[in-house]
């Protein structure tokens, strides 16, 4: 019945910063930008390169999410990628903090969570 996920909807706090951190740093394609003038919001479609998608919104005065210690529902965010050790690489390149490398006790494979602006944590898990 279900097939794959089609994508992920996130709201930040500042539209510019993470619209640059997620195109910029991310490298996700930009498939469609509007601004929502009823809402006084943006609403920012991205693309994987598997065809998943990120739908980024901005919205005045949404709350923070709760994160740290361990919140309920979604948890985080966690894309595939070819080497851990690059991705962390490249990103500490761009002064962004990441979590030491650590491997999943059942796969054996490498994963290591960073956060976006606003504090949502990703992971990079290797493929």
């Amino acid at each position: 019945m279900l097939k794959s996920i089609h994508h992920a909807a996130i709201i930040c706090s500042n539209y510019e910063t993470s619209k640059h951190f997620y195109t910029s740093i991310l490298g996700l394609k930009i498939i469609a930008e509007h601004y929502r003038e009823a809402r006084n919001s943006y609403k920012l479609d991205l693309q994987l390169p598997d065809g998943g998608q990120i739908e980024l919104f901005s919205f005045n005065n949404a709350p923070a999410r709760p994160s740290y210690p361990e919140a309920q529902g979604l948890r985080h965010l966690a894309f595939v990628v070819d080497s851990v050790e690059a991705v962390v690489e490249y990103l500490l390149s761009k002064s962004i903090k990441v979590e030491p490398i650590r491997v999943d006790e059942y796969t054996q494979k490498k994963f290591t969570f960073f956060s976006d602006p606003d504090g949502l944590p990703l992971e990079l898990y290797e493929n």
